[in-house]
């Protein structure tokens, strides 16, 4: 079973629509799809046509208790033929303070203990997420191995999701648990210049990190979400159904990305940061999707009082823009004296490799 995060802590950038559209899209294409509901606010419960309201249960049973994952294949709901959701309700929102006492480890656990004791088999689970990174995100980071990230095609949007690579990144390191990202520019309207522009700097930002598929704003997603079914059997020949048949595709088409032997022309980089006041020290740039630290090797040296980071990294020849994320701020490199303006204003270092 492939489990799928779909995140962003920003609101109204289409989690849920991709949730639910993208299970509708998967399942009339044959698959089994199960949608877990982490979300307190229960929007994609709703938009796949469930009262949160009159369950009888809902995750909170599930991940409240220790023993609760037992109880997971009780909850679930057939909402269309090849979809079963796991239903959220706002008492999730009391998780949190419920577990304050428990290991930081036990909590994170919950959602992927209880996936482990499925019945069922699913051939995909989508996991529709909160607004935040806290402790429901962090569940569902830890029970999936890829994670789609919504990124409305605004200005500000580009400039907050990558924070929230960084994040993910963090999270990753901690949890001891690789996930593969994935950028889908969502909110699309392709009349005005304003959204062409950004959807080709978020493609220049993140190139093959971001799906090939683009979510145009349509109407009848919002529709189909009032009538609680996917937009594929609201309005099969809607905008909206096209464009999430075509990001079933592309996702049913490419399995998760395994470790692939590096480029034969690629050369061994390193790049050293010099700050005896810093306590973490990253490098994102366009060779790693600009995950902080992705894929890269780093050394800490200490010489006198200063402290020196050492990355090293494997590029083919060619130019690269990338940042150092310092203690969470993210900073050009002070020994470079190559910058370019990058797509939301701020400066990126070059490297150039021969």
């Amino acid at each position: 079973m492939r489990s799928i995060a779909i995140v962003n802590q920003k609101g109204g950038c289409g989690k849920t629509t991709t949730a639910v559209n993208l299970a509708g899209s998967l399942a009339l294409d044959g698959a089994q799809v199960l949608v877990v509901d982490i979300d307190p606010q229960a929007h994609a419960t709703l938009a796949l046509g469930i009262d949160p309201e009159v369950t009888e249960a809902n995750l909170y049973e599930v991940l409240a208790d220790e023993e609760g994952s037992a109880l997971v294949n009780e909850i679930l709901v057939e909402v269309a033929p090849g979809i079963h959701l796991a239903p959220s309700g706002i008492v999730l929102s009391a998780l949190e303070q419920k577990l304050a006492a428990e290991r930081a480890e036990a909590r994170t656990e919950r959602l992927a203990a209880a996936l482990a004791r499925l019945v069922r088999p699913y051939d995909y689970c989508l996991i529709d997420c909160p607004p935040n990174v806290g402790l429901l995100t962090f569940n569902a980071l830890r029970a999936a191995g890829e994670v789609i990230v919504p990124l409305e095609t605004s200005y500000f949007a580009i400039h907050g999701v990558q924070k929230l690579l960084e994040t993910i990144a963090l999270l990753s390191e901690r949890l001891g648990h690789e996930l593969e990202v994935r950028i889908l520019p969502t909110l699309y309207d392709g009349r005005t210049r304003y959204a062409r522009e950004t959807l080709g700097e978020i493609r220049e930002l993140f190139r093959d990190m971001c799906f090939d598929t683009v979510i145009r704003q349509n109407v009848k997603l919002r529709e189909a979400a009032r009538r609680g079914v996917p937009v594929g059997r609201y309005a099969p020949s809607a905008n909206g159904a096209h464009d999430y048949a075509a990001l079933s595709l592309e996702i049913a088409a490419v399995a998760p990305a395994a470790d692939e032997a590096l480029d034969s022309a690629a050369r061994r980089v390193e790049v050293r940061f010099h700050d005896p006041a810093a306590s973490d020290v990253r490098i994102a740039g366009d060779f790693n999707g600009w995950i902080p630290d992705k894929g890269v090797e780093t050394r800490v040296e200490s010489a006198g009082s200063d402290r020196v980071w050492t990355k090293v990294l494997s590029l083919a020849p060619g130019t690269y823009h990338y940042r150092y994320v310092v203690d969470g701020h993210w900073r050009e490199d002070p020994d470079n004296p190559r910058s370019e303006a990058g797509p939301v204003g701020e400066r990126n270092s070059v490297l150039v490799v021969r």
